[in-house]
C-alpha cells in the first residue's frame, strides 16, 4: 500500500470534466485507488464518489493505492494533480 500527500492544484477545484478524467486515469489501473480528504475515503473509480468531495484548489488529499501497480497508480494520479490547473 502507498500513501502519497497531492495538493489539488486546479483554481477553481475540480467539477464534472476533470472529475471523468481523473476517475479515467484511475480506471486504468488494477491496484485499488482511493482519495482520503478528512475522514472520506473515497473509491477514485467511483465518480459519483469523486463528485461527492468537492475538492477545490488549495486542499489537500490522500491518495492510497494497493495492488500489483500500486507505483504506478500512485505516480500517475500524483501526475494528474499536478497537470490539473484549468
Amino acid at each position: 500500500m502507498i500513501r502519497t500527500s497531492v495538493e489539488v492544484k486546479a483554481d477553481k477545484g475540480l467539477d464534472g470534466r476533470p472529475i471523468a478524467l481523473l476517475v479515467q486515469e484511475a480506471s486504468q489501473y488494477a491496484s485499488k485507488v482511493y482519495i482520503q480528504v478528512g475522514e472520506k475515503n473515497i473509491n477514485a473509480k467511483s465518480i459519483m464518489g469523486m463528485m461527492s468531495l468537492n475538492l477545490s484548489g488549495g486542499d489537500r488529499i490522500t491518495v492510497v493505492t494497493d495492488g500489483e501497480d500500486e507505483k504506478k497508480a500512485a505516480e500517475g494520479i500524483k501526475t494528474f494533480f499536478a497537470e490539473t490547473r484549468r
